[in-house]
C-alpha cells in the first residue's frame, strides 16, 4: 500500500493512502456476500438472493458505501502501522467520504487522505539561570495564640447575666420576626412584606457583626432583658438569595436572656482535653512546628509555582487537539470527583448545558498545564534526570500502609508516585540552577492560574449556594 507523509500544524501528520485495485475489488465482493446473507428479501431464502437482485433492492451507492467504510479503516490503520507512526487519538478522514463514494470503483485504485495527532516535538530555548521572584511566607507565632483561644472559645460555658445590658461578645437568647423595609414611594396603607425564614423564637445567637446581616447585632447591643425594639438591617448586594439581596429589612426583637462566655482555664488540662498531649507546653510546641512547616511548605510552593510560570514562557510547542481535550477530561473528571467527595450532586451541576461552557473555560488552563508537563519533561531528557527504582518502591510501600483499608491498585499508585518523585526531582534541579529572589508576602500580582482557580471556585460556589435564612 503507497503512503505519503506530510507534516500539518498542531502537530499532525497527514497521509495521503492508495488502496489497491486488488482490494478495492475483495473488499466490495466481501460486502456484498456479507449482506446476501444478511438481507431479507421476499422470496428468496438468506444467502440465496441473486446479486443483481440484491444490488437493485439496497442500491449502489449503499453497497459502495459499506465497503469504502472497511478500506477507509483498514487503510488507514495499516498505514499508520506500516510508517510506525506513534498516533494520540483518532484518525480523521480529510477527503469528502461523499465524493470518495461517488469516485469509488472496485477493481481500480482509491486514494484518500486521513489526518492523525501525534506527540509534539518540544523546543524548550532556555530553563537554566532563570531569573524569577516568590513570595515569601513568614511563620506567625500569633496563630498559636489564636487557634488556643478559639478552641477555648469552642469550650466555653454559658452563664446566665443580669443586671446589665446586652454587650459584644454576649450570647443572645432572643424572638424575631423580620419584614422588608419600605422602598419611597409605596403606599403607607400597605402591609410590609414578610421576610422568608425571618422569624425565629428562643434564637441564640453570639453578638459579633459577622454572626448575622450587617445592623441586626449593632441594634441588639444596649438592650437589656424583657426589651422589645425595632432594628434595622441590611441584606448584602452578594446575599444569596436574589430576592433579599441589597434590600432593607426591619426586625422586631425581643430580647429574653443574655448570657456570658467563661473560657476554660489555658493550662495542661486544657491541652489534655483537645489534643493528644500531656502538657500546654508540649502543645504549644506541636503547633508551633506544624505552622513553621506550613509557612516554609507555601514559601516552597510559591518558588515552584514561580518557576513553573517562567519556564513556560520558554516553551514553543504545537499542541495537538486531541492532548488539549484528553487534558480538559482530566480536568472536568478531578473536579467532579471533589465535588461529589464534598457531598454535592455532580449531575445536577455538570448538566449537558454546562458542560461545553466549563470545557471552554478550562482550554486555558489545560493549555499551560501541558506546557508545564511538557517542557519538564524536555529538562529531565537533556539532563539525564531520573528516579531509581527503590525510591518508587519506599515511597508505594510507605502509601500502601498508609491507605491498607482502601481498595487501592498498586500499579496506578506505583505510576503516580513515579510522575510525582520525577517531577519534584526535576523541579528541585532547576531551582538549584535558577536564582530565587524571596519577597514578602502579597507584594506580588496573582497568577494566572491563582486568578483563575479563583473564578472557578466563585462559579462552583454560586452554582451550588442555597437559598438561606437571613443569618449570614
Amino acid at each position: 500500500m503507497k503512503v505519503t507523509q506530510e507534516k500539518l500544524p498542531a502537530s499532525q501528520i497527514g497521509l495521503e493512502i492508495e488502496i489497491t485495485p486488488e482490494m478495492t475489488k475483495q473488499t466490495y465482493e466481501k460486502v456484498i456476500k456479507n449482506l446476501a446473507t444478511s438481507v431479507n428479501v421476499p422470496g428468496f431464502r438468506k444467502g440465496k438472493v441473486p446479486r443483481h437482485i440484491l444490488v437493485q433492492r439496497l442500491g449502489v451507492t449503499r453497497i459502495k458505501a459499506a465497503a469504502l467504510e472497511e478500506l477507509l479503516q483498514h487503510g488507514i490503520e495499516t498505514a499508520i502501522k506500516q510508517e510506525d507512526i506513534q498516533g494520540i487519538g483518532q484518525p480523521q478522514l480529510r477527503s469528502s467520504f461523499d465524493e470518495l463514494v461517488n469516485n469509488y470503483e472496485p477493481g481500480k485504485p482509491l486514494t484518500f487522505s486521513a489526518a492523525i495527532d501525534v506527540p509534539p516535538e518540544v523546543n524548550l530555548t532556555q530553563y537554566k539561570d532563570l531569573q524569577i521572584k516568590a513570595e515569601e511566607i513568614k511563620y506567625d507565632a500569633q496563630r498559636v495564640d489564636k487557634i488556643l483561644e478559639s478552641e477555648r472559645e469552642q469550650r466555653a460555658t454559658l452563664i446566665p447575666v443580669e443586671g446589665r445590658a446586652a454587650q459584644l461578645g454576649d450570647v443572645a437568647v432572643l424572638d424575631f420576626k423580620g419584614v422588608l423595609a419600605k422602598a419611597e414611594g409605596d403606599d403607607e396603607a400597605t402591609e410590609p412584606e414578610p421576610i422568608p425564614g425571618g422569624e425565629a423564637t428562643d434564637f441564640q445567637v453570639e453578638l459579633q457583626e459577622n454572626k448575622f446581616i450587617p445592623g441586626f447585632v449593632t441594634g441588639i447591643i444596649g438592650m437589656n432583658p424583657t426589651e422589645t425594639k425595632e432594628v434595622s438591617a441590611q441584606f448584602p448586594d452578594s446575599y444569596g438569595s436574589e430576592d433579599l439581596a441589597g434590600k432593607a429589612a426591619i426586625f422586631t426583637v425581643t430580647l429574653k436572656e443574655i448570657k456570658e462566655k467563661e473560657l476554660p482555664e489555658l493550662d495542661d488540662d486544657f491541652a489534655k482535653e483537645v489534643s493528644e498531649f500531656d502538657t500546654l507546653a508540649e502543645l504549644r510546641t506541636s503547633l508551633e512546628e506544624r505552622f513553621q512547616k506550613e509557612a516554609q511548605d507555601k514559601t516552597k510552593s510559591n518558588k515552584q509555582e514561580a518557576l513553573l510560570a517562567e519556564l513556560i514562557n520558554y516553551v514553543e510547542v504545537e499542541l495537538p487537539e486531541t492532548m488539549i481535550q484528553q487534558e480538559v477530561d482530566s480536568m472536568l473528571t478531578q473536579t467532579a470527583m471533589r465535588l461529589s467527595q464534598q457531598g454535592m450532586d455532580v449531575k445536577k451541576l455538570f448538566t449537558q448545558d454546562i458542560i461545553p461552557q466549563l470545557r471552554e473555560r478550562s482550554r486555558d488552563e489545560a493549555v499551560e498545564r501541558l506546557k508545564r508537563g511538557l517542557a519538564l519533561q524536555e529538562v529531565s531528557k537533556r539532563e539525564s534526570i531520573e528516579v531509581t527504582e527503590s525510591e518508587i518502591n519506599a515511597k508505594v510501600t510507605e502509601l500502601m500502609k498508609e491507605y491498607a483499608d482502601e481498595n487501592i491498585d498498586p500499579d496506578r499508585v506505583k505510576e503516580s508516585v513515579e510522575n510525582e518523585l520525577l517531577t519534584e526531582k526535576i523541579i528541585d534541579w532547576l531551582l538549584l540552577n535558577s536564582t530565587v529572589e524571596l519577597v514578602p508576602e502579597g507584594s506580588l500580582k496573582k497568577t494566572d492560574a491563582e486568578t483563575k482557580a479563583e473564578t472557578e471556585q466563585e462559579v462552583t460556589s454560586e452554582a451550588t449556594e442555597a437559598q438561606t435564612a437571613p443569618e449570614e
